[in-house]
């Protein structure tokens, strides 16, 4: 977690080629997304343009209904945006069919769920490997034994998850969701079931991830502790922008979220 003291509460960085394109792991442009029609017409985001910096890891928070959780979605390719641009590792997601998609999100995409998501019938291992099974792709084994050292996994890899506690479990889903080497690992809530010790040891090894396997997470999240792990986090309100922060302590970002109104 940082301890360094955050820059103050700065405006969203909306201007294009803000960073180099090489630095870009994910973009928006002008992203809108609605939901019904007429008098129950929802804009849950209204305009947004977004960069998400490569082999970092990025933060969204909002008050409840500001439009964190189908952000995420869009920039995932799990939802469809009502106008505007996502691109993902230089793709443009509108670009591409359903099939396109789904090959998209199995090749370039991980994803680390509230719940888990594991099979309860499979090993740790099985559950670590299945994705790629599916996909008919031979396994990074190197990449593959860096992951269970980093995540502590060696003695559990027999182990199916009712075995596991849910620390250990959810070190599992982000085992299978770094296997691949995706350009992006999208963390919806990822400690949401766990304990506070728990909840600090994904944390941290969602941080590792970061430091040492260069990899770029973006992470979903209400708690002001997950947030202070991350290089920064990107704030909402009503479907839009508010601002950023820079690698913020816990108390910044309880103070930044109360002046959204959350």
């Amino acid at each position: 977690m940082n301890s360094t003291s955050a820059a103050p509460l700065a405006p969203p960085a909306s201007a294009a080629g803000h960073l180099p394109a090489d630095a870009v792991a994910a973009r928006t442009r002008d992203l809108v997304k609605t939901y019904g029609r007429g008098d129950a017409l929802v804009h849950a985001l209204a305009g947004v343009d977004l960069e998400i910096e490569r082999a970092r890891l990025t933060a969204i928070m909002g008050p409840s209904g500001s439009g964190k959780s189908t952000l995420m979605h869009c920039l995932a390719g799990l939802d469809t945006p009502t106008s505007g641009d996502v691109s993902v590792a230089g793709i443009a997601l509108g670009s591409l069919d359903d099939n396109a998609l789904t090959r998209f999100r199995r090749e370039h995409v991980g994803f680390v769920f509230q719940a888990f998501n594991l099979i309860p019938t499979l090993t740790a291992r099985q559950n670590v490997l299945l994705p790629l099974e599916l996909a008919n792709r031979e396994p990074d084994w190197r990449r593959f034994d860096q992951l269970v050292d980093v995540l502590g996994l060696a003695d559990r890899l027999t182990h199916r998850p009712p075995e596991l506690s849910g620390g250990q479990q959810q070190r599992v889903a982000i085992a299978r969701a770094l296997l691949s080497s995706p350009e992006v690992v999208f963390a919806d809530e990822p400690t949401g079931n766990l304990d506070s010790r728990s909840s600090a040891e994904v944390l941290g090894f969602l941080r590792r991830s970061v430091d040492e396997l260069g990899q770029t997470v973006v992470m979903v999240t209400h708690e002001p502790s997950a947030a202070a792990y991350a290089d920064r986090v990107v704030l909402l309100r009503d479907g839009r922008l508010a601002g950023t922060l820079v690698r913020p302590s816990a108390d910044d970002v309880v103070a930044a979220i109360a002046g959204l109104g959350g």
